[in-house]
Parts: C-alpha cells; structure tokens; sequence
C-alpha cells in the first residue's frame, strides 16, 4: 500500500513541479511521476509530514528544470540546436 500511496503522491508532486516551472518541458507523464517520486524520497529522507510533501514540491521544480535543461534538445532536429 506504501508504494501505491507514493506514486499517487509522486504523481501530484511531478504534476506540481511542471505547473510551477515556466516554460515548455520535453518530458511525458512517465517522467514526471519519477520525478516526483525522487523528489518525495529525497524531501522523506530530509523531513517528515506537510514539510516532505512542500519540500518534494521544492525539489520537483528543480528536477524538472535539470531534466528539461538537459534533455531540451531531444527529438528536435539538428536546426533547432542552432
């Protein structure tokens, strides 16, 4: 039940984490609930309760702007790189 209750969480979190993170991301829905359930892992080991759910967001943001500024370029042709 652990796990199921961390990636509806993970899910949210993730969801959260493109919400608040301008600009577009070239990620699917996959990703975003890993990014989520990382970031909840890496906010659980830090903190417990309210706080691991607002630093997991915290977390998510940055993850996802490592992962699009990292994997921005993927799937666009050699032009877009340019």
């Amino acid at each position: 039940m652990h796990w199921i209750w961390l990636i509806i969480v993970g899910a949210v979190v993730g969801a959260l984490g493109r919400l608040l993170h301008p600009g577009r991301d070239p990620m699917g829905w996959i990703v975003t609930i890993l990014i989520g359930i990382a970031s909840l892992v890496i906010a659980g080991l830090i903190f417990s309760g309210f706080w691991a759910f607002v630093v997991g967001v915290i977390v998510a943001v940055i993850l996802v702007a490592l992962v699009g500024r990292f994997f921005g370029t993927r799937g666009r042709g050699v032009a877009a790189r340019v």
